[in-house]
């Protein structure tokens, strides 16, 4: 082989080691440029879904806004609304979302021992954890714990001894576990998605059934209270304090009915107005008489959204009977089998009235309850809301496989106005 020869093959070796090498540039460059614009894509479909989750927020709140506050029921657009809140597309990707009723739930900051036993696998330890958690004083409550307990916990921290600020602070109270506050439904959307119902497949891990099983989210709140107003939204007259004068003239009733309020108060709930020695009308003769009449069942129910016992402008923690779960109405009642069944009929007669309960005194005047029912849960129901959970989840329009997602939660106040925001979460779901 020629000197030329042998040059002209190594020229040919550095060329092709060149093309090589060029190629596996052209290959990186290419393959960074891909992923480049994968992320810039993913990037942008992320921001759409973040402002379309804003949007389902904001559509959410102009509808409770815009609701009739004379009373709240699932039947309402704000809670009722395919159209505006199902799969709604917004610029390159879709939102729906869902609006819960906070005062559907029990208060985690004003319920009794009794009633959080109520809920499924409630254990007694747990219920007094939670109630030492929000209680101020160091006692122990039962088989509950006090600060000590937390403090010598490997990552210490401080008990409350305060009212619950968010519900998932109850994450923080011994034997509460992501488990049993979220159930199976860990994303939240109501909806029994393939991994809730796989085993332990995938998490979480689920019973492997047709049914989504529910945690204590869904049935605790402590967000919620009740303003001291009626249906038109004047105060209510505090049958406790009011003068005879102010019963007769506000409430529309005779002199000798407001005589026999103010002769036998002291009064722990509206109920104590009324016995099962209460007649059914009013006596045509008493009206203008000096006599004190007895307070009748006409009557009454005709006051009964208008009365008080309270002083305040509002009360934390009362339940609305046209949104709340049959499980909710049983731990108010006492949870037991009576409770289940009184429970169960309640929300049946509800689901046969077209406006939803007008007064706390329907269930009572419709035979639903006993007297003694109702003095019992009087002071803990309500037929009206003012707190509401909205939860809305953004996709891009590729598809939840290959597309962003998005979920956007707000806990929203809408008694001021404008609304207030109590709670604000934005990102992947948790």
């Amino acid at each position: 082989m020629t000197r030329k020869s042998c040059k002209t093959g190594l020229v040919l070796v550095a060329v092709l080691w060149l093309v090589v090498l060029l190629t596996v540039m052209s290959a990186a460059v290419g393959r960074n440029s891909r992923l480049d614009t994968k992320v810039s894509v993913l990037r942008t479909e992320h921001l759409r879904c973040k402002w379309a989750g804003r949007a389902g927020v904001e559509t959410a709140i102009g509808l409770l806004n815009d609701d009739v506050k004379a009373l709240d029921s699932l039947d309402e657009l704000w809670s009722d609304n395919d159209e505006d809140y199902n799969d709604v597309p917004l610029e390159g990707c879709r939102f729906t979302v869902k609006v819960i009723d906070e005062a559907s739930k029990l208060n985690v900051n004003t319920v009794t021992r009794e009633q959080l036993l109520g809920l499924w696998d409630m254990a007694e330890e747990t219920a007094d954890a939670i109630i030492d958690w929000r209680d101020s004083n160091d006692e122990l409550s039962g088989s509950g714990v006090e600060g000590g307990y937390y403090e010598n916990m490997p990552y210490a921290y401080m008990i409350r001894n305060g009212p619950f600020r968010t519900i998932r602070e109850l994450l923080m109270v011994r034997g509460v576990t992501e488990e049993l506050l979220y159930g199976e439904d860990t994303n939240l959307n109501g909806e029994l998605d393939y991994n809730e119902r796989d085993g332990d497949e995938s998490p979480p891990d689920d019973d492997a059934d047709d049914e989504l099983d529910l945690g204590w989210i869904a049935y605790l709140t402590c967000y919620s209270y009740d303003l001291n107003t009626d249906a038109d939204e004047e105060s209510r007259v505090n049958i406790n304090t009011a003068d005879e004068g102010t019963l007769q003239n506000s409430l529309g009733i005779s002199r000798a009915q407001a005589r026999w309020i103010v002769e036998n108060r002291s009064y722990d709930s509206i109920g104590d107005l009324i016995s099962n020695n209460s007649p059914a009308e009013a006596s045509s003769s008493g009206g203008g008489s000096d006599n004190a009449q007895q307070m009748d069942l006409a009557t009454f129910y005709t006051i009964a959204d208008r009365i008080t016992v309270d002083s305040g402008n509002q009360t934390e923690g009362k339940v609305n009977i046209n949104t709340a779960s049959a499980l909710v109405l049983s731990a108010l009642l006492g949870a037991d089998d009576e409770a289940d069944r009184v429970a169960s009929e309640i929300v049946a007669y509800r689901e046969t009235s077209l406006t939803g309960m007008q007064s706390i005194a329907d269930i009572l005047q419709a035979g639903v309850v006993s007297l003694e029912q109702f003095k019992e849960i009087a002071n803990s129901i309500t037929t009206r809301s003012n707190v509401f959970t909205v939860r809305c989840f953004a996709t891009a329009e590729r598809g939840v496989r290959d597309g962003a997602e998005y979920y956007t939660e707000a806990v929203v106040d809408r008694s001021p106005s404008p609304a207030k925001i109590l709670y604000w979460y934005q990102g992947a779901n948790y």
